[in-house]
């Protein structure tokens, strides 16, 4: 017994959750998501995120929520075709997407979340552009796990 509670004693308590809602510009995706409050952004350099300058959050697919807007999400694929490039129809944002590194999860554009549940963003790089090395030293698989 006394060994679970220094055990618990010694491990930080898991951070509130808060519901957080987002969408894309022109508001026909509307999405929200379980995260909290302190959101940690992952800033990647591979070719597409380098290209639209893509800051996203992982969020376990548990966790996710589509409200509206399935019909207007227009798909892209490329290289190996595991990440899931959703983009809405009309106005062409990429508010979510399934990414490589977590297909059991979401990764959400921080830029597309209503910043009211936001406290604070924490940045952190992604290697991309040497992808296998920097998912095998960053130990980003396990942000989509609940």
């Amino acid at each position: 017994m006394a060994e679970s509670s220094s055990a618990a004693a010694a491990s930080p308590p898991a951070p509130a959750l808060v519901v957080h809602r987002g969408s894309c510009h022109c508001k026909a995706v509307l999405f929200e998501f379980d995260g909290p409050r302190d959101v940690l952004q992952t800033e990647c350099n591979c070719s597409i995120c380098r290209m639209k300058r893509n800051a996203h959050t992982i969020v376990p697919g548990s966790r996710f929520r589509l409200l509206q807007g399935e019909d207007m999400l227009t798909l892209y694929t490329f290289n190996t075709h595991t990440a899931q490039h959703l983009f809405c129809k009309r106005c062409g944002v990429q508010a979510f997407y399934i990414p490589r590194s977590n297909p059991d999860g979401y990764a959400v554009t921080v830029a597309c979340i209503d910043p009211a549940t936001i406290e604070s963003i924490r940045t952190e790089a992604f290697d991309g552009e040497n992808w296998e090395q920097a998912y095998a030293a960053s130990g980003i698989a396990a942000y989509s796990k609940a």
